[in-house]
């Protein structure tokens, strides 16, 4: 895709939903880009660096991890970007926790433990898109950069919103929008950006499903992942859609009866 064609997706989604933070654009590069920096230097999260990212909260133009550019970054969330082995005891300590793993501290997020396996079995291998992961605003996204998803960020109505433009040029009522199971960087990265082999790679991934980002984003704030090709018939169909055609449909006056 070319950059006016990035910028143009995330312009106009941005426009039409009322976005206050800017999408981002997930890439894959094989250089470290100039105007990057790694991405643990602003948090150790990938999803709050994001949102910090989106919300103007960093002044960093743009992030990047690779293998050799992660000190400090999450080992689950290096994991789920392919870019670290997965330690066998994660699944104890997504789930009940076990007395010999990081001192018995567990996340309860899972039943047990053979069910977290299960779901990182069916989530599949993850592959990065390069030697180095970079996220950038996509009005900063250069030509020649492989785009594989943007993220976007919106209030629950907001979000609402895209996932019913998302299933406007679909027949299946259920697969186009999907709240995965799983950390909110996989949601925001590795699943729309077809990292994941198990990841569905015409859905877009809205949540987080993850409350252990609750406390870095606000209550009302929804996230959705989707793979560029999604996003860009997304934008062919505003015109027709409800979108533009019943604004006050997509965004209601407030104050009135309900």
């Amino acid at each position: 895709m070319t950059h006016s064609a990035v910028s143009e997706i995330g312009g106009r989604l941005a426009g039409a939903f009322r976005l206050s933070a800017a999408p981002l654009a997930i890439c894959g590069s094989e250089e470290a880009p100039a105007d990057a920096v790694p991405l643990p230097s602003v948090h150790r999260c990938i999803a709050v660096a994001m949102y910090r990212m989106a919300t103007g909260r960093t002044d960093a133009p743009a992030f990047y991890l690779g293998e050799e550019a992660n000190a400090g970054c999450c080992p689950g969330g290096l994991a789920h970007m392919g870019l670290a082995g997965r330690s066998e005891d994660i699944r104890w300590f997504v789930s009940t926790g076990r007395s010999d793993v990081r001192g018995g501290a567990a996340e309860y997020l899972k039943a047990d433990p053979a069910l977290v396996g299960a779901c990182f079995e069916r989530a599949g291998p993850v592959t990065p898109p390069g030697r180095y992961l970079v996220i950038r605003p996509c009005l900063s996204v250069l030509g020649d950069t492989p785009v594989r998803s943007i993220c976007l960020f919106g209030t629950a109505e907001a979000v609402r919103n895209i996932a019913a433009l998302v299933h406007f040029d679909r027949p299946d009522p259920f697969s186009p929008v999907l709240a995965p199971w799983g950390p909110a960087c996989a949601t925001f990265v590795s699943y729309p950006a077809g990292m994941a082999a198990g990841a569905p790679r015409d859905a877009a991934f809205m949540g987080p499903t993850d409350p252990t980002v609750n406390h870095a984003l606000p209550p009302e704030v929804l996230a959705i992942g989707i793979p560029v090709t999604v996003a860009r018939r997304m934008v062919e169909n505003l015109d027709a859609s409800f979108v533009v055609r019943r604004p006050r449909v997509a965004f209601p006056e407030r104050g009135r009866n309900l």
